[in-house]
């Protein structure tokens, strides 16, 4: 599938490839289109930048650009609210994403990363949660297809519109998709933790509070750390986990390329994930995880802090989901991880994939 003229404008918050997953999403998005098609990205960032390109894709910032001398004929417009404004309402984004509208000739498709929040009443997101949801309705109705990550945000758009065309699909890995082969080399025992640094040190919190339900068998000789920034708040919870784990390494790969972090994790057996804190654990919003697409890319047993319902896409089961919550455990059998990794890495590939993601879009372009 290709396309002969014009190119692609993909709308984001912040700078590709700067460590935001939304931004990283984009930039993967935009070498997979080129790879699979002649169609180009030229990317919008909402904040002011100095990069004019960005891994050959050109870019300009700022929603009051003239983009009358650039070239497309259509729009990616990746959304989550709170990266556009700090307070989860961007009316600037709605100005300018209805002005643009109405003067394109081909596609509006808006991938629904975010929605919008919901929170107690001394949040800002109680206040801001209607013109939060006003925005977001407004962003369905301009778009032609909408994509989104999990149920949660499908059922969320049929609400408001239930003959929109929407498709889930996944997040891709931002660190990477290697074709592997071999599953039965690694060792056993080496895990991985990866993501941004708040999530990394939940995830090393809950990991502690896990480690009386790890049996024996699977209890991690070493923990690759990946990720992040090398904040104290890490560092901190690394040594209290050291000393509750002395005959465990630990390593930390903090601001790694993307590439190093895939090499990694291609070693690791095991990945730990505490997505949801403490906070209200949606059946397959998992979907929308950057360490979960990871860990499945690099054929990495995900294990979670919280129980998780069966996940299943076209009818096609993942093999678990794995956790350990409290004195609810649920692993793979030992004696078959091997297996469970190259069932999760098949999963991946062909649910998930950049691939995969590029034929979902350059279909719903047409």
């Amino acid at each position: 599938m290709s396309f002969d003229q014009g190119a692609v404008l993909q709308i984001v918050p912040h700078l590709p490839g700067s460590y935001d997953g939304v931004g990283d999403y984009a930039l993967n998005l935009a070498k997979a289109l080129s790879k699979a098609s002649n169609l180009q990205t030229i990317f919008l960032v909402a904040q002011t930048t100095d990069s004019r390109s960005k891994d050959g894709f050109e870019v300009v910032s700022g929603l009051a650009r003239d983009l009358s001398s650039r070239s497309f004929d259509k729009v990616i417009l990746h959304y989550a609210n709170y990266g556009y404004q700090s307070r989860g309402v961007p009316f600037e984004l709605r100005r300018f994403s209805e002005g643009l509208r109405r003067n394109l000739h081909g596609r509006w498709i808006t991938t629904f990363h975010e929605l919008y929040a919901s929170g107690p009443p001394w949040k800002s997101a109680f206040w801001m949660r209607p013109w939060q949801v006003k925005i977001a309705r407004d962003l369905v109705d301009v778009s032609d297809f909408c994509f989104v990550s999990n149920d949660v945000i499908r059922n969320a758009i049929f609400r408001h519109d239930s003959r929109k065309r929407i498709r889930l699909l996944p997040v891709m890995s931002n660190f990477g998709e290697p074709e592997l082969g071999d599953f039965d080399g690694r060792p056993k025992t080496r895990w991985a933790i990866c993501g941004g640094e708040t999530l990394i040190a939940r995830s090393l919190r809950s990991l502690k509070a896990a480690l009386p339900g790890i049996p024996l068998n699977y209890f991690p000789t070493k923990i690759e750390i990946i990720g992040g920034h090398q904040g104290e708040s890490i560092r901190e919870v690394v040594q209290d986990l050291q000393a509750a784990m002395p005959d465990t390494s630990f390593n930390c790969h903090p601001e790694i390329t993307a590439d190093g972090a895939s090499q990694i994790l291609a070693g690791c057996s095991l990945g730990w994930l505490d997505y949801y804190g403490r906070g209200k654990a949606w059946p397959g919003m998992l979907f929308k995880s950057g360490s979960f697409a990871a860990y499945c890319a690099h054929g990495v047993i995900p294990v979670l802090s919280h129980e998780e319902s069966t996940l299943t896409l076209e009818g096609d089961e993942l093999p678990g989901p794995y956790f350990i919550a409290g004195a609810k455990v649920k692993l793979p059998e030992f004696e078959r991880l091997s297996q469970t990794r190259r069932q999760i890495y098949d999963w991946y590939h062909k649910h998930a994939s950049s691939e995969r993601a590029a034929d979902a879009y350059l279909e719903a372009l047409r």
